[in-house]
């Protein structure tokens, strides 16, 4: 598959809730960047954030744009419709709420596989939509 291919693949997978094709396209020692929370290290940390993602929300990424860089480097620009499920650490309480954000991935591909995706949106819009 093409880089391009790859980050396509992806968000297919995501859409599709499909956590087990989104792990078989990264890499066993990934990093996961995630908006204002500490670095995941590795595929059973990936792992347990998408079981945690499947629980707490239902989303769909769309309007995607995937960009090609240098070096295996990767972004896509997108918006995700979603729905606030279950209740979170240190966020306001579930009760359904639907929100939309416009979000930035950045990806570093090696080998065929994704080694790192960064993801960014806004927290406080977020938080607003669901307060």
């Amino acid at each position: 598959m093409t880089p391009e291919q790859i980050v396509t693949a992806y968000f297919t997978a995501f859409n599709a809730d499909d956590p087990a094709a989104m792990l078989d396209m990264v890499t066993d020692d990934i990093e996961h960047h995630v908006n204002e929370g500490a670095v995941r290290h590795g595929k059973p940390a990936f792992a347990e954030f998408l079981a945690m993602m499947q629980t707490a929300y239902r989303e769909q990424a769309k309007d995607i744009v995937v960009l090609t860089g240098p070096d295996g480097r990767m972004a896509a620009e997108f918006t995700i419709h979603g729905t606030y499920l279950k209740t979170q650490e240190d966020c306001p309480p579930a009760r359904g709420q639907t929100y939309v954000l416009p979000v930035g991935s950045f990806f570093t591909l090696r080998d065929g596989k994704i080694a790192r995706v960064t993801t960014f949106y806004n927290l406080a819009d977020w938080l607003d939509q669901v307060t």
